[in-house]
């Protein structure tokens, strides 16, 4: 038997490891979980190269609870260790078994999954348990060796009786950390973490039905027996080629990944991509409509199929972060516990490489079946929207696929909205005029208007929207937005002829007298305005310029002045030659003249949606009486 002290260069590591460096206690299991399947990785390979005498056969990882005696087990059928071994890489903490095997078979051992990166793994053991126990047989014709060690610099190391290769670590688990030895918290934690490891783990037995003979008589019962319960599936999606799956495939990784997650995905993103940086994954577009939602089911980033996080901030970038889907890369740089990203060149790349296939692939949905993409636009537009504001790259690419919708369930890109629409649409200064409504029922009539004079208008209804058309119009001299109920028509494209008004100048002048003290001043600004006589005589618009920037305000950028908290402000637009116009002026009793402006205020402000409360009720009263 060997005692010693643990080759540490500070009297006592292990509360600063629980303190420190791990900052989340429950992670102990995926490292040793790790280590088991590091050991098991490792024998596979010394095998395929001859270098390992022994059988590999079908290994696993077993995780076993004894509750009575506070222990928790994790016995794999790895590698094992010899007792120089144990004493060279548990006892002196700055080796890292792994990373050394790397190196020593580096050539062979590229694509053999081992992870690496993490000698310190095994030590976050400490943070849950009172003593540590590693009873471990080398695949070598070595004897068995059994250390312990009570959390101190101190250790015992003796020979063991173990006969069958591979590594046991026995946890004691301590009494700040009982629920390690609960069966839900285990499952709980191995679902997490080690849903995807690639070496089978197995947690307790489960009875199996064994299927009956064709010819088995009908009073025959199917036998049950006991079977290991395996909680992971060791090749998930995304180990395999876009080849060898179907589209059903990728639906059942899907739920897989997000049990509790019942509508089926839109469509899927395979990333596979070797140089200049490993990374493998599928992405999934879920149903999005407008809302800029608080995403749950977030993507997963993995490790070597070791789950790390959900947090891929970096990685994937921004836009791309309300997509679901798991990422696996070796290549992420990460901290020893594996909580946070360390900055790095290889992530700007990785992030980039993601937009350019997520680019690539739309664009290629979008070519093959136009149809059937214009039918998902609505459920993927406010990422595809927010890419183009966030990502340059992506906007550059954009063009080819994104989608404005009309009114009328027509969709044009870019490109394609300037060729149609530029004969009828563009003004008497050469730009061409987009009109565009952001809610179809409540701007009906301003539609109804635009669409008589044999105007397209689109729908653009998502939250951002200001944000980018401000940005598509900085980068197309030659076109503006206009939301179709910021003026009248004949403003909003203007061409060379102007309508004559009836009124003189000084009717005019009197006429908006008498409006603006009837008509609120902190809300309205009374324009007059000569239209066509079937025109309506009061029309509220609010200018586009000033609800803009309240729209960006409220949704995040552009708050200039803090606009998102201003007050409503709109303009009252009278046509001069309508005959209420004339009416108005034609009426000297003040109080008839002030019943005609309210009631024709009301009815514009109704058109708008912005009559309601105690004024709807009021007009609705005053309606009635008026046909009595």
């Amino acid at each position: 038997m060997t005692t010693g002290k643990i080759n540490v260069s500070v009297e006592n590591i292990f509360p600063l490891i629980k303190k420190f460096l791990y900052s989340d206690h429950e992670i102990f299991l995926r490292e040793l979980i790790s280590n088991g399947t590091d050991a098991t990785l490792k024998l596979k390979h010394l095998t395929s190269i001859g270098e390992a005498k022994v059988e590999y056969g079908n290994p696993i990882i077993e995780v076993k609870i004894d509750k009575e005696g506070k222990k928790l087990h994790i016995i794999d059928q790895g590698i094992g260790m010899t007792s120089d071994e144990v004493e060279k890489y548990i006892n002196q903490l700055a080796f890292s078994g792994a990373e050394e095997f790397l190196e020593k078979y580096k050539d062979s051992a590229k694509d053999s999954g081992i992870i690496g990166h993490f000698g310190l793994g095994f030590y976050s053991a400490f943070m849950v348990a009172s003593k540590v126990e590693i009873i471990t047989k080398s695949y070598k014709d070595e004897p068995a060796a059994h250390w312990i060690c009570d959390g101190s610099p101190e250790f015992s190391l003796e020979a063991s009786d173990k006969t069958t290769r591979g590594t046991e670590i026995v946890l004691h688990i301590a009494e700040d950390s009982l629920e390690f030895l609960e069966e839900y918290k285990i499952k709980e934690l191995l679902n997490k973490y080690n849903k995807f490891m690639p070496i089978p783990i197995k947690f307790g037995t489960k009875k199996q039905t064994l299927p009956l003979a064709e010819d088995a008589p009908e009073n025959v019962k199917a036998e049950e027996i006991e079977v290991d319960n395996i909680i992971n599936n060791p090749n998930p999606a995304w180990t395999k080629q876009p080849s060898e799956l179907s589209e059903e495939d990728y639906k059942t990784f899907y739920h897989e990944l997000y049990p509790m997650q019942f509508e089926e995905p839109l469509f899927n993103i395979h990333l596979n991509v070797d140089y200049p940086f490993n990374l493998t994954g599928i992405l999934y577009f879920p149903k999005l409509g407008s809302d800029l939602q608080i995403q749950k089911d977030k993507i997963q980033l993995y490790q070597n199929q070791v789950y790390v996080t959900d947090n891929v901030e970096g990685i994937v970038p921004e836009f791309l972060t309300m997509l679901k889907g798991a990422i696996d890369s070796p290549d992420i740089p990460l901290n020893v516990s594996r909580s946070s990203l360390q900055a790095d060149g290889s992530v700007k790349k990785i992030s980039n490489y993601i937009t350019r296939k997520v680019a690539d692939k739309l664009k290629s949905l979008f070519t093959e079946n136009r149809e059937d993409f214009e039918k998902k636009w609505n459920d993927i537009k406010i990422v595809l929207e927010y890419g183009m504001l966030s990502e340059d790259k992506f906007y550059e690419k954009a063009g080819a696929f994104v989608l404005y919708p009309t009114v009328d369930n027509k969709y044009f890109t870019l490109e394609e909205l300037k060729e149609n629409l530029k004969d009828k649409q563009t003004d008497k200064d050469g730009k061409l005029v987009v009109l565009y409504a952001g809610n179809k029922e409540a701007q009906h009539s301003y539609i109804e208007i635009a669409k008589d004079k044999g105007y397209e208008v689109l729908l653009l209804d998502s939250p951002i929207i200001s944000h980018l058309i401000q940005k598509i119009e900085g980068d197309n001299k030659d076109i503006t937005f206009v939301r179709v109920d910021s003026d009248h028509i004949d403003n909003l494209i203007k061409k060379e002829e102007t309508a004559i008004s009836k009124l003189s100048d000084e009717e005019k002048e009197s006429l908006k007298t008498v409006l603006e003290t009837i008509v609120p001043k902190q809300t309205y600004s009374v324009q007059l305005e000569a239209l066509d006589s079937n025109a309506s005589p009061f029309i509220i618009t609010q200018p586009e310029f000033m609800r803009r920037m309240k729209e960006m305000s409220q949704s995040g950028g552009g708050g200039m002045f803090g606009m998102g908290n201003m007050p409503e402000m709109y303009n009252l637009v009278v046509n001069t030659n309508s005959e209420l116009a004339t009416t108005i002026l034609a009426t000297e009793d003040k109080s008839a003249q002030e019943s005609l402006v309210k009631q024709a205020l009301d009815l514009a402000k109704l058109s708008q949606n912005l009559l309601k409360g105690e004024a709807l009720t009021a007009f609705v009263k005053r309606s009635f009486e008026m046909i009595k």
